[in-house]
């Protein structure tokens, strides 16, 4: 499985590009807004930190057609550029065109099976379900997440299963345990992923009672 960070935070990318965890960067409009008015030059600064990783980026655009040319547009700034484009009813042509053109396409905001299908179908090279948004309706979303896999599995898709919007520790557990290709995480769920209080104690511990010795010979 794949581990994909969450942000246009050049910064936090940055904290953990060296841990060799991280196999590449989802964003959206709502992440680039944060960083200031040159969008490109966040993206640039991305691909220069994760050469070669996808880096998926969505459009801005709404008419179908102002769509599919700022896709191809986006798609140029870079050979690992993923086009990140809503999963909806008016774009579904778009999405056919742009697969055909070899435009890599992350389709998003997919929140229901039927969705998943269709977009695999297309020949979208991810779909990204999106989990936490469930939760605003009081829905475990998670459970979607294994009938998608069940789907791609039986049909032999080759479309990707990326979980999107993961808010805690068991959307987490829930996307490993319905076998999903890619996980994409904000920096304060890997944070709380990658430590455990228990693993502290434990070092901590080991540690006091190796500090008892003296004068102990030890490579």
């Amino acid at each position: 499985m794949k581990i994909f960070l969450d942000t246009a935070r050049i910064d936090e990318v940055k904290q953990w590009v060296d841990t060799g965890l991280v196999d590449g960067i989802t964003t959206n409009p709502s992440h680039l807004s944060t960083q200031g008015d040159q969008p490109t030059q966040i993206i640039a600064q991305l691909s220069q930190l994760l050469p070669n990783k996808p880096i998926s980026v969505q459009v801005t655009e709404h008419e179908p057609e102002a769509v599919y040319k700022q896709a191809h547009a986006i798609a140029r700034l870079g050979p690992s550029i993923v086009v990140k484009i809503p999963c909806k009813r008016e774009y579904y042509s778009i999405i056919g065109r742009l697969v055909e053109e070899g435009v890599l396409v992350n389709v998003t905001l997919v929140f229901t099976l039927e969705q998943s299908l269709f977009m695999c179908k297309l020949g979208a090279h991810y779909i990204s379900p999106f989990i936490g948004r469930w939760d605003d309706l009081d829905v475990d979303g998670s459970q979607i997440l294994y009938r998608i896999r069940a789907m791609i599995d039986t049909y032999h898709y080759n479309t990707q299963l990326l979980a999107a919007s993961l808010r805690h520790m068991r959307h987490l557990h829930a996307a490993i345990a319905a076998r999903v290709d890619i996980v994409t995480l904000p920096v304060t769920l890997l944070e709380q992923a990658t430590g455990h209080l228990l693993t502290d104690a434990g070092d901590k511990k080991f540690t006091q009672d190796w500090q008892k010795l003296s004068g102990a010979i030890f490579p």
